[in-house]
């Protein structure tokens, strides 16, 4: 069970297409948030995913994050830094298109009752973000230059990938991890004393 099947016994599909629509914009607003830390700004971005996904489980979570990137292609400013589809083309597009994988990913762990309590929410969420590199490292290795892509960071060797997409970018993983178990066991704390 999800935190929002909790909260809606009932989901009617006029509830359900609301849901998708707060969830993706949610994470537009979230994408445009960057507290400056070092060695990169931590971006609110991957944080807000995964709590689509953790809230409204691995259908929904994904509808989304495929609504989201929808808004985007259509022009919308929803990306971070105010892209658009633009990015579609970027270095990072390859994050883009896995985040629909990650909202899956956290929604399936709540559906499991793995993302429940404060630890195994945690881990979950570490590992989903440990799986976004996949997507997000094969882009700019091998993807974009095969889809005919031409630009200084296609065909990076993997020790450049490793410096530029995946090291600087842990220790914010981890802080968002946290975070995200501490907002969904609160989550489940307060429907919890709202039933007592």
């Amino acid at each position: 069970m999800t935190v929002s099947q909790a909260v809606w016994r009932s989901e009617s599909v006029l509830r359900k297409v609301a849901l998708v629509l707060a969830g993706s914009w949610v994470v537009a607003i979230a994408a445009q948030v960057s507290i400056p830390l070092q060695p990169v700004p931590l971006s609110l971005q991957t944080l807000a995913i995964l709590m689509v996904g953790f809230t409204l489980g691995s259908r929904l979570g994904a509808a989304a994050l495929i609504a989201y990137l929808a808004q985007g292609a259509m022009g919308l400013p929803v990306f971070a830094n105010g892209m658009n589809g633009i990015a579609f083309f970027g270095p990072t597009a390859g994050f883009l298109v896995g985040f629909v994988g990650m909202a899956w990913l956290a929604g399936l762990a709540a559906e499991r009752g793995l993302a429940k309590g404060m630890i195994g929410t945690a881990i979950s969420a570490l590992v989903i973000s440990a799986l976004l590199y996949i997507p997000g490292v094969a882009w700019p290795m091998a993807v974009a230059g095969a889809a005919g892509i031409e630009a200084g960071w296609v065909g990076l060797s993997a020790s450049s990938v490793w410096a530029g997409f995946v090291a600087p970018f842990l220790m914010g993983d981890a802080i968002k991890a946290v975070l995200a178990a501490l907002l969904v066991s609160g989550a489940w704390a307060a429907i919890k004393a709202r039933r007592t």
